[in-house]
């Protein structure tokens, strides 16, 4: 059985990881850089290897990438599934400061809220409360 953990490539892991955690709420947990690597290039002493948080109350890592660019793209979005409208509402607005809302939060035909954001990250997020059960 396998357990699953985003793991998102960065131009800035810290100042990301901030955002992510004033948004949803969470902290984060550890950071490493790649000058406590041994042999580590001068040039990236200062950037993130690995970053550890949590937000929303789920578990992240987080890199910044040194060796390729970022290319964004829409394949992959985190969704993030809240037990309250205001839980949902805060989230959603938070992760939309600077960012696009693609679909603005609002009940969608199966009955919950539903909206859609690309943060000012690219990173697209679907925020929804849960649905009424059969």
């Amino acid at each position: 059985m396998a357990k699953h953990t985003t793991y998102m490539m960065s131009e800035d892991a810290r100042a990301q990881a901030e955002f992510y955690t004033h948004a949803l709420g969470g902290e984060i947990l550890s950071v490493m850089t790649h000058g406590q690597i041994p042999g580590a290039k001068e040039e990236l002493k200062d950037k993130v290897v690995n970053l550890s948080f949590v937000a929303g109350g789920i578990h992240f890592l987080m890199s910044d990438s040194v060796f390729e660019p970022i290319i964004r793209g829409n394949a992959i979005h985190l969704s993030l599934e809240f037990a309250t409208e205001a839980e949902a509402r805060a989230a959603f607005e938070k992760l939309a400061e600077g960012g696009k809302v693609k679909s603005p939060l609002e009940p969608a035909f199966w009955g919950a809220l539903y909206g859609h954001i690309e943060d000012r990250y690219g990173v697209m997020w679907m925020i929804t409360t849960a649905g009424p059960t059969a």
